[in-house]
C-alpha cells in the first residue's frame, strides 16, 4: 500500500478536512497518475451530505481528475510515464454484462465502481476520489487527455464534458438540427458548446433572460425564455432535441410541446422525481423522455478526441484546496460561471 493524502468528509455534517490514507501500489494493469487538476462536482455535495441514502464515510470526494502518469503495470499498454491521463466517474465495472460488451460500462448490469463512494470490487476496501495527491486505476478505465488543452479547463470533461456529449451523440446531433439546452450552469453550458461545434443550430432555454449574452458567447444561435409564453409559443413544435440539464423536479410538460413529431428530450440533471407527465403530451407527436448518465469509456474517449479538435473546455474558475468548504458553499448558491476546479498544487 502507498501513503496518500487529500481532503475527506468524515460524516454527512462535517466539513471537508485533511486526510491520511492508503491506496493500492499499482498491478500489472493499473495506471499511478499524480492528480494535477481536480472539478468540483455538484454530485460531490449531495454525496457528502448523504442526500441520496448511500454515503459511506470517510469520503474523499472527485470524479473529475486530470494528472501525469507517474508508474504503469507491466501488462499496460496505452500508458507510459509523463503522459497526460483523465479519470471520470467510474473505475471499474464488470466486463462482461450486455452493458460492458457494449461499451457502455456506466450501465453495468452488476453495477459499475464509482471513483468515489463505492467499494472496489471483491473487496469491501472504499474508493477515494480525486480531492486527493494520486491516483491508482485500472487501464480501461483511464483516458488520455489531449495535449492541446488547458488541463484546468479539461477536469469538468470527465463529468460535465461527458455527460451532456453522450446524449448528444445518441440522437446523432448535427447539421440541419434545432436543438435546445435547457438551463445555464456547469452542464448547460457544455451542452451549448457541444451542440454548436457538431454543426446544430442551438437554442438556449432559460428562465432568466440576462443569461442571454453569456449564452451567446458560448456558441448559442437564439434566447428562449421559458416564462414568455409568446416565446413559447413562437418555438412550439419545432425542436428535434432538448438536453435538459435542470438538476431539481419540475414540470417538463411545457418543454414537450416545444418538441416536432418524433422528437425527443434527454433528462441528465435531475435525479428527483420529476412532476407527472402527461401521457399525451408523448403520443401525439409520438415524441420521446429519456435519461442519460455520463458515458462509456470509450465514448469519454471519444468526447476528449472531439474536445482535442474543436478547442472545447469548460469554463472555469480555480480554487485552492484550502477554500473547497467555501467553493462548496458558492456551488450550492449557484454562484459559479460555471465549474470550480481546484490546483492540486495547492494540497502541498
Amino acid at each position: 500500500m502507498a501513503h496518500a493524502h487529500g481532503y475527506a468528509v468524515k460524516d454527512a455534517q462535517s466539513p471537508l478536512v485533511p486526510f491520511q490514507f492508503e491506496r493500492r501500489e499499482p498491478g500489472p494493469h493499473d495506471v499511478c497518475i499524480d492528480i494535477l487538476y481536480c472539478g468540483i462536482c455538484h454530485s460531490d455535495l449531495h454525496q457528502a451530505r448523504d442526500d441520496w441514502s448511500n454515503s459511506l464515510y470517510p469520503m474523499v470526494p472527485g470524479h473529475e481528475i486530470v494528472g501525469r502518469v507517474t508508474a504503469v503495470g507491466a501488462h499496460v499498454k496505452k500508458y507510459k510515464v509523463g503522459d497526460l491521463a483523465g479519470v471520470g466517474c467510474m473505475v471499474d465495472s464488470c466486463r462482461h454484462c450486455s452493458a460492458c460488451a457494449a461499451d457502455l460500462e456506466q450501465y453495468c448490469e452488476e453495477g459499475a465502481t464509482w471513483t468515489y463512494n463505492g467499494t472496489e470490487r471483491n473487496s469491501d476496501q472504499l474508493t477515494f476520489g480525486g480531492y486527493s495527491d494520486h491516483i491508482v486505476v485500472e487501464e480501461h478505465f483511464v483516458v488520455k487527455v489531449p495535449e492541446n488543452l488547458d488541463l484546468k479547463a479539461v477536469a469538468p470533461l470527465l463529468c460535465a464534458g461527458i455527460t451532456t456529449y453522450s446524449p448528444l451523440r445518441y440522437v446523432k446531433a448535427g447539421p440541419g438540427q434545432k436543438i435546445g439546452v435547457i438551463g445555464l450552469g456547469g452542464l448547460g453550458h457544455m451542452g451549448v458548446k457541444f451542440a454548436k461545434a457538431m454543426g446544430a443550430h442551438v437554442v438556449m432555454i432559460t428562465t432568466s433572460p440576462d443569461k442571454g449574452k453569456d449564452a451567446k458567447r458560448l456558441g448559442a444561435d437564439e434566447i428562449l425564455v421559458s416564462r414568455d409564453p409568446a416565446d413559447m409559443h413562437k418555438h412550439a413544435n419545432s425542436f428535434d432535441f432538448l438536453l435538459n440539464t435542470i438538476p431539481v423536479g419540475h414540470d417538463v410538460n411545457p418543454y414537450l410541446g416545444l418538441l416536432k413529431l418524433d422528437g425527443k428530450m434527454g433528462m441528465v440533471g435531475v435525479l428527483t422525481p420529476i412532476d407527472p407527465v402527461i401521457g399525451g403530451n408523448l403520443i401525439f407527436g409520438r415524441k420521446s423522455l429519456f435519461g442519460s448518465g455520463i458515458g462509456g469509456m470509450a465514448e469519454t474517449q471519444e468526447m476528449l478526441d472531439f474536445c482535442g479538435q474543436h478547442n472545447i473546455v469548460a469554463d472555469v474558475e480555480m480554487v485552492s484546496i484550502k477554500d473547497v468548504n467555501q467553493a462548496w458553499h458558492r456551488m450550492e448558491k449557484n454562484d459559479v460561471r460555471y465549474r470550480f476546479v481546484i490546483d492540486m498544487a495547492t494540497l502541498g
